[in-house]
């Protein structure tokens, strides 16, 4: 009985030692409601009893889809004593409470501080190996992840044109915008293909409809349940009967990917890329309008993704001797502080600039970036990167301006040739950046004016644009893991 209490004593302890590291920055009198001063001087004393408090902790929290707040509960006696579900220690575990204390549950005892000290009381629970606590209902916390989302924003909207009844105008404008794909009637996917290649949405086509896409009309609460409930791996196109913004965004709480929703115009279409910060996946257009087409596929298409850039300083150049570098022709005209993100290393990029300024000796070529040495990395779309050396005609790159604004673009082509190296080293927010390039006068890097400084100019304590990732990489994806590269 005795070790027994002394467990007890510990796992009270525990308990409203987390609840105090939670609300440090509360002005709620926590230590008088705990009776934390007479606590603290009967705690425990003892020496090799093992404990596993997983499941006690358990007990007030598992069955919670949000914290209550400010709620009270009366304490129970002592002659009920607390009792965990799924361990057999039974006790007392509040110390005895005076009359001119309040008698509330501490625990849900006006939680305020919840909000704030949410993420502490999560990482000190992970330590101890718990991890089955619910926390805030699931659209506040998705504007939370946007919130603290570091590094680039990843957003790659799909376009889907409506073609049903069969329409061969709307067909070839979908095709001509560059939508990914046009819903069609059944058995109609030859007829689009012959105007060229793009997906089909139908029985037949390469999408086909309750294998791989779910289309769910929004009447009520019903349709929204029936819209989250369809698997996560599968896309679900809603349209709202009575065009409101609330069911999408509790959708986007509930599912947060694979969702695009019916619209009728690029307004609109404007709006649901736009819900939340992250908006939804895609549109689906239905018009008979050409030039709506046009216009809602100039702002799908127009979303890119907003890459981070910091100052670099420069502290040192090196000339080495001769190397292969890759020359990235694309399909897209640059213009003046725009470029391509490489580095030696997945950690650190310099922002390389075009070659689209003309000088006495060569003509410009803007859709042209000598990027580097064959085996740095570029930051490509969707948040990866691959070896120079690996890119090839067709492969998407992402092209970014001084002031972090990207497009996607299309390899033309990659010209590997011997040329003679040198070495760029600097460093930004404490973190190391290096790239070997091609040792030329017409090889540039960005200032953070949005200006282009040649490499054979520069000189320590020189000001260029970069990126920085503090995560490592395998096979160009993130991953959270030690990774040391120099």
């Amino acid at each position: 009985m005795m070790i027994q209490s002394k467990i007890n004593n510990h796992l009270s302890l525990i308990i409203w030692l987390g609840v105090l590291y939670i609300c440090r920055d509360s002005s709620t009198d926590i230590e008088r409601s705990l009776q934390i001063n007479l606590f603290m001087q009967n705690k425990a004393n003892f020496r090799k009893v093992k404990l596993n408090v997983n499941k006690v902790l358990t007990k007030d929290y598992e069955q919670m889809d949000t914290w209550s707040i400010g709620k009270t509960k009366p304490i129970q006696s002592q002659s009920k004593p607390i009792q965990s579900q799924s361990n057999p220690i039974k006790a007392n575990i509040m110390p005895k409470q005076s009359q001119n204390e309040p008698k509330t549950n501490p625990i849900k005892a006006n939680l305020s501080c919840v909000a704030s000290g949410e993420a502490g009381f999560k990482r000190y629970l992970a330590k101890m190996g718990h991890h089955e606590l619910k926390y805030v209902d699931r659209l506040a916390q998705l504007t939370l992840n946007l919130k603290n989302q570091k590094g680039p924003v990843r957003i790659m909207k799909k376009l889907w044109i409506n073609a049903v009844p069969y329409n061969k105008e709307i067909a070839i404008a979908a095709l001509e915008s560059g939508a990914e794909a046009v819903v069609l009637p059944d058995g109609d996917s030859d007829k689009v293909r012959q105007f060229g290649k793009i997906k089909t949405v139908e029985k037949n086509g390469d999408i086909k409809p309750g294998v791989d896409v779910e289309f769910i009309d929004i009447a009520g609460k019903g349709d929204e349940d029936k819209a989250a409930a369809v698997p996560a791996g599968k896309t679900v196109v809603v349209k709202m009967l009575d065009w409101t913004i609330i069911p999408i965004e509790n959708l986007l709480a509930r599912r947060g990917k694979n969702i695009m929703v019916q619209v009728e115009n690029s307004e609109q279409a404007r709006l649901m890329t736009e819900i939340l910060e992250k908006g939804v996946d895609g549109v689906l257009l239905n018009t008979t309008d050409i030039n709506e087409i046009k216009k809602t596929a100039e702002i799908i298409h127009g979303i890119s993704e907003n890459v981070t850039l910091v100052t670099a300083t420069i502290t040192k150049t090196k000339q080495l001797g001769m190397g292969d570098r890759a020359c990235l022709d694309t399909c897209t005209q640059m213009t003046l502080g725009e470029g391509i993100l490489v580095g030696n290393t997945a950690a650190g990029f310099f922002l390389v600039h075009s070659e689209s300024i003309d000088n006495p000796y060569v003509a410009s070529r803007p859709f042209r970036v000598n990027a580097g040495a064959v085996h740095a990395y570029t930051l490509v779309v969707g948040g990866k990167t691959k070896y120079l050396a690996d890119l090839k005609s067709g492969d998407e790159v992402l092209l970014v301006d001084f002031q972090g604004k990207s497009q996607t673009a299309y390899l033309g082509r990659n010209k590997i040739e011997k040329r003679p190296m040198i070495l760029v080293e600097a460093e930004a927010e404490g973190e190391p950046i290096s790239l070997v390039l091609q040792n030329a006068e017409t090889i540039r890097l960005v200032s953070p004016e949005g200006g282009a400084i040649s490499i054979t100019s520069l000189k320590t304590g020189d000001k260029v644009l970069g990126h920085i990732e503090k995560i490592g990489r395998h096979f160009g994806m993130q991953v959270d893991e030690t990774l040391i590269e120099k």
